[in-house]
């Protein structure tokens, strides 16, 4: 069963596709959907929200696109996947369609501000950037971190960039970055260790090449990281 049977609701900021995603979404994260389950099908997901089938199958093709669920042909979509079941427990896991939508813009956008931000940044700028990262994983280490502290870090390598127009673009979408920072930092501090190790890795690693003014590792570096930070997120086996 696909969470309540409710119409999705129009002229909301979030795009229906989004809320779509995000109904369906937790559903799987609740165990209301288990790995193995059916889906039910485009029609019946059309009659139980209220939407058009483009939309439905938008949000099916991002779920396959996360690896949450496999359609097989003749036979439906079936999940594949479930993220962490504590998900359910934060108050805007519905919204996790949009924060994924920012996330791919991330990837873009930061990956080369972080390369430019290597290639260009002062002694200065480049304190900022390991100040921050500091206060990151001090927070992370006493099970405090914040969005605002992660966002300090993303922030400062932005600025680090040169161009007032990567910052500019991230405060365009400040809103949905907030939410999956808040989403993938409560999973991380109440996951394993070794889930949290490896976000404070991450970023020690972007930091290592800005340091030594490696453009290329730098945008690998940003890339990686927040390609794992989605992984993280929709699947429960990146504890």
């Amino acid at each position: 069963m696909v969470a309540e049977a409710a119409p999705l609701e129009r002229g909301q900021r979030v795009r229906l596709a989004d809320q779509l995603y995000g109904k369906i979404f937790e559903s799987i994260a609740s165990g209301r959907l288990n790995v193995g389950d059916k889906l039910p099908s485009e029609h019946e997901i059309c009659d139980q929200f209220g939407v058009s089938r483009p939309v439905v199958r938008e949000a099916l093709l991002r779920l396959r696109a996360d690896g949450l669920v496999t359609a097989h042909q003749g036979l439906g979509t079936f999940v594949s996947h479930q993220p962490a079941p504590r998900l359910k427990t934060f108050p805007d896991v519905q919204n996790v369609g949009a924060y994924l939508r920012a996330q791919e813009v991330r990837v873009a956008l930061e990956g080369d501000a972080a390369r430019l931000a290597a290639l260009r940044r002062n002694d200065e700028q480049l304190e900022r950037i390991a100040a921050a990262h500091r206060a990151f994983v001090a927070a992370l280490e006493q099970g405090q971190v914040s969005a605002e502290a992660d966002l300090a870090f993303h922030a400062s390598i932005a600025d680090a960039s040169g161009n007032d127009f990567y910052w500019g673009v991230l405060e365009n979408i400040h809103e949905a970055i907030s939410g999956f920072m808040r989403l993938s930092l409560s999973l991380t501090r109440t996951g394993s260790r070794q889930r949290a190790q490896r976000v404070a890795d991450e970023h020690a690693a972007i930091l290592s090449a800005i340091r030594e003014q490696d453009g290329e590792r730098a945008r690998v570096a940003m890339q990686f990281h927040l390609g794992q930070a989605r992984h993280r997120l929709v699947d429960r086996e990146r504890d």
